[in-house]
């Protein structure tokens, strides 16, 4: 027998698994010091009592044998799909229920949607990037090839016609930067997609951020865009559900490629090889829909971004070049003093205890930049960047 030889091609160690090693060692070093940590974008604040409250019920409901529910419908439960379809009607979006699919969230997805694309594409990425799209086609054995991303455009690369692809990954707002773009900018991804006769995957992660007008929420809110166009998106940033798991992907029934809708291929890939998300977390995902649910979970967001103005204010009083913040849950600096991310990760854990993720592990482009997130508690942020501000005043 032989293994999956494309393993290899991968980097030894994973980004997150490197910094928590690297935090273990510090903490055994100095045992009595505080750390801030401001590095992976995991959710601090609990779920919206709205989401226990439909959660305690649906629990109630499995206890009951008139109410009990075994296996459900792959693509998720029709009461979460048409809530779904409600919420993206409020940015000016019509969805068919039939084209969304739950599932256990998007990085999931993003990496299993991979299963209806040939080996032989090509893939565009960004860089820097969010590590998963591109180690998912390094293990496929696909060919990438890389987009700049960088300070000069803002880490907003645009499309390049001297470029072929077969498959772009898009993720806007964006992880790591924070960058977002404006619908103009996506209409002439879309424009180029189409003529390319790629596919987009758009991961709409953190859509909930998005506050200024003219920032995209969704692809779909480009014309043409459902004819080349599959969208990501997760509940674990909009409504904390990073230990709960859920998301959902919209796949068009306009998507067609070779002659073939992939939106079928997706059904059947699901049906063969995914047995749903429980009752239990979709009837909390829908709460987080509700009137009530959406109000407490704005409550959250807004701690957020509050955290992350913070980030942006000591960083412009520093005179430190960044991006994101405004959109986004990420902050993406410009390491002062150092031009090595992990470099600066040391210098900044040894002198304040504040970690955060080096800019290098999301890519050649991220080298000398560093990103902090906004999902820490208020008083931690606050510490953080006195801290930080001491440092480097």
């Amino acid at each position: 027998m032989n293994i999956n030889k494309n393993y290899a091609k991968l980097k030894e160690n994973y980004l997150f698994s490197e910094i928590s090693q690297r935090v273990k060692t510090y903490s055994e070093k100095y045992p009595d010091r505080e750390i801030l940590k401001m590095g992976i974008g995991d959710v601090t604040l609990p779920l919206a009592p709205t989401v226990i409250e439909a959660m305690r019920s649906a629990v109630e409901e499995m206890g009951d044998a008139d109410t009990f529910r075994g296996y459900g419908p792959e693509q998720g439960y029709p009461f979460l799909r048409e809530s779904i379809c409600e919420y993206y009607r409020s940015f000016g979006v019509s969805l068919d229920a039939d084209e969304i699919f739950v599932s256990d969230g998007a990085k999931s997805d993003l990496g299993n949607i991979l299963d209806l694309f040939d080996q032989n594409n090509t893939v565009l990425i960004p860089d820097p990037v969010y590590p998963v799209y591109a180690d998912t086609n390094i293990m496929a054995g696909r060919k990438i090839i890389y987009l700049s991303a960088n300070e000069s455009n803002g880490f907003l690369p645009m499309p390049e016609e001297k470029m072929r692809a077969d498959i772009i990954y898009i993720c806007s707002p964006n992880n790591p930067t924070g960058a977002a773009y404006s619908t103009e900018q996506l209409k002439e991804w879309v424009h180029y997609a189409q003529k390319q006769g790629a596919v987009i995957l758009y991961d709409a992660a953190y859509e909930s951020f998005v506050g200024e007008q003219g920032i995209a929420r969704s692809i779909y809110q480009i014309e043409e865009a459902k004819e080349c166009a599959i969208e990501f998106c997760s509940f674990s940033k909009t409504a904390g559900f990073t230990g709960t798991r859920c998301g959902y992907t919209v796949v068009p029934f306009a998507l067609k490629r070779c002659g073939v809708s992939l939106r079928s291929m997706w059904l059947r890939r699901q049906t063969t090889k995914f047995n749903g998300v429980s009752f239990i977390v979709q009837r909390g995902a829908a709460a987080a829909f509700s009137e009530k649910g959406r109000k407490q979970i704005s409550e959250n967001l807004s701690v957020y971004r509050d955290n992350a103005q913070i980030i942006c204010n000591a960083l412009r009083k520093l005179g430190i070049w960044y991006t994101g913040g405004e959109n986004s849950p990420y902050v993406w600096l410009k390491c002062p003093m150092f031009s090595d991310s992990f470099m600066f990760f040391d210098y900044l854990l040894e002198k304040s205890g504040i970690v955060g993720t080096p800019g290098s592990g999301f890519g050649k482009n991220g080298e000398g930049f560093f990103r902090l997130t906004a999902f820490a508690d208020k008083n931690t942020v606050q510490r953080a960047m006195e801290k930080f501000t001491k440092i480097f005043v």
